[in-house]
């Protein structure tokens, strides 16, 4: 790691943005972009190990992303299948444990018994957290999360005063898991649509240009050079500077 010492990076989260126009460039339908996105996950992943990253967050699947033509939503979760069936042993042998963000529900069952499989198979595990955000949305998961805290309020269980950051964190999807270090969105698209709002507050944002089906593991090392020439403050003063 050497340099990479001073500053640990422990959650790094992607939008993985250009699937489409991926597939557009080389006159491809837009289905084979997702495929082919699917299949960049694992390289990335491998990296995440290699560089004692903690936590790896995929945008996969937004609340909005109902509103695309259904043939194509049909082929996003169909290469989703296969990628959890092609590497989940993979996945329980390095002790990584598979978690989701996001309502579950809507998507189709054999969707969701995949997911619920591959979750089951590594709940044990806790050397590497793979967190798969599905039918995500960040203001959404904000709304239950209040909820959650408002009907446990009205049975009694804390006083008002015990609602605090760390009391609301508990409520998220994202429970349990540090805080994003690194949002990385590829594509070179410059907002963050939707994700993970409290969970980004001092993320550093880095946007390649690439599209993600490219975004090799040469890429990523890219980003976490980048991320580590940072000057992360946390709202206070770094004793370097001058």
């Amino acid at each position: 790691m050497g340099k990479y010492q001073e500053v640990k990076l422990t959650h790094v989260a992607f939008i993985m943005d250009g699937n489409g126009r991926w597939a557009k460039r080389r006159g491809l339908p837009r289905h084979l972009g997702h495929k082919a996105g699917c299949e960049r996950i694992i390289e990335i992943y491998e990296e995440c190990l290699a560089q004692d990253i903690k936590v790896m967050s995929l945008y996969a699947f937004s609340t909005e992303n109902w509103n695309r033509p259904k043939g194509e939503i049909n082929h996003l979760f169909k290469y989703l299948e296969i990628f959890f069936k092609k590497e989940i042993n993979r996945i329980v042998r390095d002790g990584a444990v598979v978690r989701t963000s996001g309502d579950l529900s809507r998507l189709p069952e054999k969707t969701q018994a995949i997911i619920a499989d591959a979750k089951e198979k590594t709940k044990n595990n806790n050397k590497f957290y793979f967190n798969i955000c599905l039918n995500y949305g960040g203001k959404a998961e904000i709304v239950r999360a209040a909820q959650g805290i408002a009907q446990d309020y009205k049975e009694g269980k804390f006083a008002l005063e015990d609602i605090t950051e760390d009391l609301f964190e508990n409520y998220l999807y994202t429970a349990g898991l540090p805080p994003v270090d690194l949002l990385i969105r590829t594509s070179g698209e410059l907002r963050t649509s939707n994700y993970m709002p409290w969970q980004l507050a001092y993320a550093e944002f880095i946007f390649p240009v690439t599209t993600w089906p490219d975004f090799t593991k040469e890429e990523f090392r890219k980003c976490i050079d980048e991320y580590y020439r940072r000057n992360r403050r946390f709202g206070g003063i770094n004793d370097k500077e001058s």
